[in-house]
This record gives structure tokens, sequence and C-alpha cells, in this order.
């Protein structure tokens, strides 16, 4: 093993362990399939039940509630509740709209549950993290096959009211049915080159389906068949490598809850911020496992994220349309591979929210681990290849022929990336004047210099921002972002420098002074300047006129939404549906309005939205404005042709950028006001470019400047405001991570200088207060 857990005179223990120490353990006869189910069986029993209070009106106590059964028991809610007036400064002066606060009620799947509803906030030393919706144990893997419904076929009959399905459902082992099962056939001699993930412990985002487990996005929908027909083209591989298909983990229903198209439904009540709700209707909100009262993430894939760091599992597949995984990756300190889009098929067999985003991501503790599972990913004779994701249809030579894990072995000795160069991305370390920030953009930068260049050798090579004081001992780049952007705007996505703010004026206003009075949109004319517009385009991409000073891979990150979202549901709903009929069931949830009747949803902002989103009938957005779709596919070319100049013209191997200058913030508290939030879109670059990203705990900060809630002026609102009294953190603090990106195609070079780094600096902490359980 790789950390004290480590000792090979004692039992195998799962906290930490790798996929080599797994299989090294079964080997000796240290440990089989089943003790370590058992292992992750005892540790979710400990560790995963809701951490999250209650807001309240009066901060009265509630009545005992119970949720669904989880690890063999079923859940119990905390009875305390916070008082909203703690939170809320001058409530009772409040003028907005209703207020949405917390309660606990019965869920739509299953009434005889209950879950939490409205606003909450995360319980300090919760000793609890929420991260694991479902685990495929017999008899509470599914609420439409719940308890004896599930009854082993050995067992005897099916109670005579079981729904008919379920018998074709209770003839799908369960988690330590699978381990019992490896076990026998295999021993101690497992054959590991046709089964390299030999007995690891998968969770998976609960996008994914998974034909043994319920399956719903995270939603509270009740489906006639809750599970699916069939395992998604990646559960299924891992099935076959010899997986163990453990655990749903808890998402951000529908992968980030897919925001409001627009239209007639408002919604009732609100909420005066979601910050850290990375919530699931169905399973509620999971907790960060440094603080319990902090957000698992700004990303969807939240329970992938904690339950690998937190031992729950060894490794999980996320998805990602623009944080996904890379957000509960850094926010929990974990190792990430972001397979360039779409490389790993996600939308077939999958619920998705943006499908030109969306994309599968690996979690573990180790980017060899990463690699180990990528490798297994591949089909022996289709690949990568998915043929109910179109996406998938990648240029072969985008995959490498020789594998991923073998790039991963460095030992991260001094010198060992000499002769390479790295680019850093400086746009995403900028604090904007913001004290929050401060903190992880300067250890952030110092811990770029001290290992990627003094200890491992490699030559930096910075980017350049107003914002960002260059480093004297840092080469410069010769052409930086920005003016890539110059060069390629006027080529690839000219209609960039025609947008309008919200307020209607000019997003680019030094290129509306350059140009003559020109229609930006219907009836909307700006202009003072004397070039024509595509005269103004000819010296802006040959660099002979100053580029709009906001033209930056922060601001070309906007997009419209789009209606893919209805579109996808749709699909999957039907898709799904026509599964179940093939194999002669009737599912009937097949559509929007079949969907919005049968969910609950913890929030009336998405009853809302998912109403207007059921009403819209048009792929396309309204006509003479902007149009998502398109908007999508163009920037997405820009953005890799961004890239790629970058590299080419300073002869970069690969980039090197931080994830989020923020750390995770608290649970229902206000965003991080100013600068800094228009900042955060630098973070959506790789995604919207849909290149390949590797994700590796870089440290932690022990101090953070948590925003509070202020009154508007108004009194309608409730607005953020900055802190400047600095929270000090309990060891290890709150953690950060580096993000290298390359080109499709050379993940073998971002592979070995991600290893490398991950080896020689060694910054995962394990979070103490999920540590080891005492042996039986």
């Amino acid at each position: 093993m790789s950390t004290q857990y480590a000792d090979t005179n004692k039992s195998f223990r799962v906290e930490e362990a790798t996929i080599d120490d797994l299989h090294n353990a079964i080997r000796e006869g240290r440990t089989t399939c089943v003790d370590v189910v058992k292992q992750y069986i005892a540790r979710s029993r400990a560790y995963n039940g809701p951490s999250s209070l209650l807001v309240t009106r009066d901060g009265a106590p509630v009545a005992q509630a119970n949720g669904a059964v989880r690890a063999q028991a079923p859940l119990g809610f905390p009875t305390e509740t916070v008082k909203a007036a703690t939170l809320l400064p001058d409530l009772d002066q409040y003028q907005g709209p209703p207020l949405e606060f917390g309660r606990m009620e019965a869920t739509a799947s299953d009434p005889s549950v209950q879950q939490q509803y409205g606003m909450i906030v995360g319980k300090p030393n919760a000793g609890q993290l929420n991260s694991l919706s479902t685990l495929n144990i017999r008899g509470e893997r599914s609420v439409v096959c719940r308890g004896d419904y599930d009854r082993h076929p050995d067992d005897g009959p099916l109670p005579a009211d079981a729904p008919t399905v379920c018998e074709i459902f209770r003839r799908q082992p369960d988690a330590l049915e699978q381990a019992a099962a490896l076990d026998k056939q295999y021993g101690n001699n497992p054959d590991l080159e046709k089964m390299p993930l030999y007995g690891v412990v998968f969770s998976f985002k609960d996008a994914f389906d998974t034909k043994d487990m319920r399956s719903t996005g995270g939603g509270d929908a009740r489906y006639d068949i809750d599970f699916p027909a069939r395992d998604h083209i990646l559960v299924d591989q891992l099935r076959k490598k010899g997986a163990i298909i453990f655990a749903k983990a808890l998402m951000t229903e529908y992968n980030g809850r897919a925001g409001d198209p627009g239209g007639q439904n408002y919604p009732d009540k609100v909420l005066p911020s979601v910050l850290g709700y990375q919530r699931s209707s169905w399973a509620g909100n999971p907790s960060n496992v440094y603080d319990t009262t902090r957000a698992a993430s700004l990303g969807s894939s939240s329970g992938s994220g904690v339950s690998v760091s937190a031992n729950l599992v060894m490794a999980s597949l996320g998805e990602e349309t623009r944080a996904s995984t890379r957000g509960p990756a850094n926010h929990n300190a974990v190792a990430l591979i972001l397979p360039h889009k779409a490389m790993l098929g996600f939308d077939g067999g999958a619920i998705g929210a943006d499908i030109y985003c969306d994309r599968t991501g690996i979690l573990c503790r180790t980017i060899t681990d990463c690699a180990k599972i990528l490798d297994a990913l591949k089909d022996p004779e289709g690949g990568y290849y998915d043929p109910r994701d179109p996406y998938t249809t990648v240029p072969r030579s985008s995959v490498l022929t020789s594998g991923y894990a073998v790039h991963t072995q460095s030992l991260g000795t001094k010198n060992s990336l000499r002769g390479m160069r790295i680019g850093i991305v400086r746009e995403s370390m900028l604090a904007a004047g913001s004290k929050a920030a401060g903190p992880i953009t300067t250890a952030a930068a110092k811990e770029i210099k001290s290992m990627l260049s003094d200890h491992l050798g490699a030559t930096l090579v910075e980017s350049s921002d107003p914002l960002w004081q260059a480093d004297p001992d840092i080469e410069a780049m010769k052409i930086d972002f920005r003016k890539a952007l110059a060069r390629l705007v006027p080529v690839f996505m000219p209609d960039l420098l025609f947008r309008l703010k919200d307020d209607g004026t000019p997003v680019f206003p030094d290129f509306a002074a350059a140009i003559v009075p020109t229609e930006f949109a219907p009836g909307k004319v700006f202009g003072s300047g004397t070039l024509q517009p595509i005269d103004y385009l000819v010296e802006l991409a040959d660099l002979r006129i100053t580029p709009p000073s906001n033209l930056n891979i922060s601001t070309v990150q906007n997009q419209i939404l789009s209606n893919s979202f209805r579109y996808h549901i749709r699909q999957y709903l039907s898709r799904r549906a026509d599964d179940w009929q093939a194999r002669g069931f009737t599912e009937t949830l097949v559509d929007w309005p079949a969907l919005n009747a049968r969910s609950k949803y913890w929030g009336d902002d998405q009853r809302s939205a998912y109403k207007n989103w059921e009403e819209i009938n048009d792929p396309r957005n309204p006509l003479g404005g902007r149009q998502g779709v398109d908007e999508r596919i163009m920037l997405r070319e820009l953005l890799r042709r961004v890239d790629m100049m970058v590299i080419l013209e300073n002869k970069l191997d690969a980039l090197v950028r931080l994830h989020t200058p923020l750390p995770p913030g608290k649970i229902g508290g206000p965003d991080e006001p100013g600068p800094i939030a228009g900042l955060r879109n630098e973070s959506q670059y790789g995604p919207n470019a849909g290149l390949t990203e590797v994700l590796v705990p870089a440290g932690y900060v022990t101090v953070a400047y948590d925003a509070k809630f202020a009154l508007s002026a108004d009194r309608k609102k409730y607005i953020a405001v900055a802190n400047d009294q600095a929270t000090q953190l309990a060891a290890p603090g709150l953690p950060f991570s580096l993000v290298f990106r390359a080109e499709p195609g050379k993940e073998d070079i971002v592979l070995k200088i991600a290893s490398a780094y991950e080896t020689a600096s060694k910054r995962r902490v394990p979070p103490p207060a999920f540590g080891p359980l005492p042996i039986d």
C-alpha cells in the first residue's frame, strides 16, 4: 500500500489500497473478494448516512424520520434544525418571494420513506458523508423490487404481490454474490490478464444505467421499473473485466439540474442559495470529506469523488459536463482522468445534461489506477466505440495503441521531466482582488514552480494576464491565449465579437468603438469608429491592432442554454422503455409529462424549470438570437485551435492549470462575489473544448474567507458580501488540485507528467474523520 495503512504482515485493509495492493493481497491469500466487499459495506454503514441539517424558520426540532435502507439499515435523519435567522441577517425585514425553508417529506418513489426538502446546511463534524445513494445489496437495491421482492432464487418463490419483473431482477447477483462467484472460480489465482480489474469495487454516478441497481439520474421519479433492462456499455465492460458493481454514487440530479430554459412557469418559493447543493431529491446531499459543513464539489459527480476519497469504494465512474468530475476530484483530493470527448461513451445508456459536452471521467486515489481502468474499458473488438453514443465516432488515431497505464510508471525522481516544456495557464490562477482566492492561488504558484521546475526539471512557460504579475524566473509565452484568440476568433467564431450583455450593451466595447455603426442584433446598432467590421477582423487576425481588452479565455466561454436536455431526456426514457418492451414488460414513464407527473424535487425552482422543459417543442433557440447548439460546436473548434496554437508557437508538451482558486464553499452559503465569479468561466475551457485533462491533488490550505449573506437594499433578496475575516481550518485543511491538459493523441505525454508530479509530491492526505474501522 502507499500510506500508513500498509502492513503486509496483517490482513488486507481497503483504506488507501490501490489495484496492485488488492491483487497482491489476493494472490498472497491475505484477503478474498467477499472479505473486501464486507469491508466496504461496513464502511458504508459507518460513514454513509445523512450529513445535512434542515434550515427552518424557528429552528425547532423536527420529528424523527426514516429514509431508505442503506447498508442493511434504514437511514435516520437528524432531528435538530438551524434557525434561518442565524444565517440570513435581518430576516424580519425581508420582503422578497417566499423562502423555501427546510422540511421532511415523503418521497414520490416510495411514500414510506422520507427525505429532506428545501433549505439545508452541512452538519459540523457529522461523521457522515452521504455519498452512495444505492448499494448493490439484495433487498435494498431497488424500490420496485425491494425487501422480499428481491429474495434470492434459492430462498423460494416471491410473494404473490411482487411485480412480475422482480423475477428477472432477483436473478441478478448482488455485490456480495458477485464477489463470492469470483472467489469460487478463481480463489487466490485470478487471471489478471483477462480480468485486470478483478475484485475492484466500483461506484457509479447514478446517471449510468446498471441493470442490478435503481438508476434514475438522482431523481425522485416513480418508474414502473426503476432499474434498466441492460447496463451502460462501460458498466458491462467493467463486469467482464472482473470488477464488482457495488453502488450508485449520489449525484446532483440530472447532472446539475440542467438549468431553466424559461417559460410561463415560476417557482412559488425560492432558495437564497444553492451553493454546495449537489443534491438528489431521492438520496439527499453529500458533504466534503475534510469538512462536512462544506460542499462536496462544484460538480454533479459529487458522490463519486467523496466515495473514493473516503475509501467507501476503490474507484468510480463519473460524468463531466463542465465541472462535474473535476470539481469532486479537486474538493476531495482524488485523482482523475477525463478522456477527450468522446473517447469513452456516456450518452448511450445514461441520463445526460448537455450531450455536446457530457463525457465519462475515471476517479481513483492514484493516476495509475485511473489509467488501468481506462485500459480495461477498451473492448478487444469494438475499442471504445459505443453504437448508442454517436459522439464516440472519433478518429482511431486519437486512441493510444500502447494503452495508458504504461505511461504512469514515473518514479518522480529529480529532473525526470528535464527537456519537457509545460505551459502554465495563469488565467486559472487569478485572485482578482479576492481574499477568498488568495491562499490557493499563492500555494498553487509555489507548488508548480517548486515541484515541476525545481524538482522535476521541466521548463515552465507562463501565459500573461493584466491581473497576473509575471514571474521573472519563468519564460513568457510568445503567443499566449489572448493573442491566439485574436488570431483565431475572426476565422472560427466572429459572432463572438458582436455579443451583447444582459443590459443590451456590447460585451466587447473596444470592438464597438473601432467599427462603423453596425447592427449587432435585430434593432441593436452600435459602433462609433471608422473600420468596417470585416476589415477590423482582418487587422485583428494579423495582430495589427490591439485586441479588445476583455477578449480572453474567460469571456469567450459564455454560452446560451441549448435545448439539448429536452431532447436527451426524451430519448433516454423512450430507449429505456423500448428495452423493456423487447423483454415483454411495460414502462410508462416515457416522456416529459410522465416524468414531471411522477417526480418530486428538493426545490420548487426545479419543479417550475422542468415544467418549462416539458413545454419546449423546438430544438432551436428563438430565431434571430444566439443558437445554443451552434455555439457549442463552434466554441469547441475555436478552443481546440487556440490550445494548439499556444502549444505549437511555444513548443510546449502540455499545459497545467489550477482547477479553481476557491476552496469548497459552505453548504447553503453564498457564492463568492465580485470579479472572481466571472473568472471562474476559465475553468470551463477543457470541457468546452473536449480535451483530455488529468487532475492530481496538489496540496491544502488552512485558512478560508467565506462570503456572508446580506439583505439587499430593496429587501427583496439576499446577496453575497466578501469577508475579510479568516477562518482557521483543521488539519490537513481544504484541498486544491492541478490539472494537466493535452491534445487528443498525446495522453502518453500528459500522463507521464502527471504521474511524475503525483509520485514526487505525494500531496493526498486521507480524510482524518473517516479513517480505518476496527477489524472484528
